[in-house]
């Protein structure tokens, strides 16, 4: 009976190894696992930290898409301004380069390029006469008429601010023999301003921004004027109605018009790209004829710095003509710019309403001007004194 109850465990030590087993139990349980925040999760103790840091790190990721998301839009509003002004940017904010080297100064006086021992002088307008190596004896009509020579060239441009230069190029072929001569009547008149630009007659359009871009870089003036060596030009009358539009930034003036877009091949102003013009037998847009213009330093400074990229079409005054659609340049009509020859030119001189320019529109310049240069000059030149009482 004795033996027997030994083997009986009594009801105290089932309680209490109840309560043990239960509290072992919670406390292994508190060391293997946490309950998460979350109902439906089970968070393992030994992975909490790596879930913790991935959970973070997911929510860094989506921090970082949404600032990289917001920099990406104010990113693309700033292109979309910058871009939507780019045109005025280049006009009146030229490069720091260019800025250097074509500021605006406010007396005639000489400024030194950077790094460079050439001197560049401010002046009214600079006048570039365009010429060819064949055209000698029209350069020479234009000298013993409208255009001072020697001494009288230099006081022109050191007291009035008037520079006039015969514009030219060069061969194909270096140092030939057109070159050289070129350099020789130069080195006896000193009124040529050469370019870096091989010369041919479907190469007008380049030789004009040759031209502005040269004038430019040598010149700070308030305007640059292109003629033919085959026009008339009262010079005294052009800076004295030149002198009426200093007070404004873009300025383009001539006779302005707007001929026929020629497709048909073997004509004298076949236009290639007739197709970017519209339809068969539509016109060109307003734009100044080629025999003389001029235009203000804003828009000389346009071609110059962006003369890689602007356009080239069959005739120079259309590609001049296009170079300035969108920009915002005042179109100046001034048909005192585009008188005939006598008796035309004659009568307006008589009337005290003395011409800008006189030429011939049937051959797109005087007709036969190496001839006819001294008639029309002493019919229709304005007075000696007016070109040096000009107020300008």
């Amino acid at each position: 009976m004795k033996n027997r109850n030994r083997g009986k465990v009594s009801l105290e030590w089932i309680v209490i190894l109840c309560i043990f087993s239960f509290a072992l139990g919670t406390f292994l349980s508190n060391r293997i696992w946490v309950v998460p925040e979350s109902e439906d999760q089970i968070m393992p103790i030994g992975r909490r930290p790596e879930i913790l840091a991935a959970n973070s790190g997911d929510c860094a990721t989506e921090k970082d898409k949404e600032e990289l998301i917001g920099e990406f839009s104010k990113a693309h509003e700033a292109i979309e301004s910058l871009d939507s002004s780019i045109a005025k940017l280049r006009m009146e904010l030229p490069s720091t380069e260019n800025s250097r080297k074509i500021g605006k100064f406010e007396n005639f006086s000489t400024i030194l390029h950077p790094g460079s021992n050439e001197t560049r002088k401010k002046t009214f307008m600079v006048i570039g006469i365009n010429t060819a190596f064949s055209s000698r004896k029209r350069r020479d009509s234009i000298r013993e008429t409208w255009m001072p020579q020697g001494k009288s060239l230099l006081q022109l441009e050191e007291e009035k601010g008037i520079v006039v230069r015969f514009m030219i190029g060069h061969s194909a072929t270096s140092n030939s023999i057109l070159d050289r001569a070129i350099d020789s009547e130069d080195s006896q008149h000193k009124d040529f301003l050469r370019l870096e630009h091989i010369e041919g007659y479907h190469e007008l359009s380049a030789k004009t921004k040759a031209f502005f871009s040269t004038a430019v870089e040598k010149w700070d003036a308030e305007f640059y004027i292109k003629v033919d060596d085959d026009v008339h030009v009262n010079l005294g009358t052009l800076a004295a109605t030149l002198a009426r539009y200093r007070s404004k930034p873009r300025i383009y003036i001539g006779c302005m018009k707007s001929g026929p877009v020629l497709p048909l091949k073997n004509v004298k102003y076949h236009e290639p790209e007739y197709w970017k013009f519209g339809e068969e037998g539509n016109k060109y847009f307003r734009h100044a004829s080629g025999q003389i213009y001029a235009i203000s330093k804003d828009l000389a400074k346009y071609i110059s710095i962006n003369q890689p990229i602007l356009h080239k079409f069959a005739n120079e005054d259309v590609s001049l003509g296009a170079w300035f659609i969108g920009l915002e340049v005042e179109h100046i009509d001034d048909r005192n710019m585009c008188c005939g020859t006598p008796p035309q030119c004659e009568w307006k001189a008589q009337a005290g309403n003395v011409c800008v320019a006189s030429f011939d529109w049937t051959c797109s310049g005087i007709c036969k001007s190496v001839e006819r240069m001294k008639d029309v000059h002493a019919k229709c030149g304005e007075d000696a004194a007016t070109l040096w009482n000009a107020l300008i």
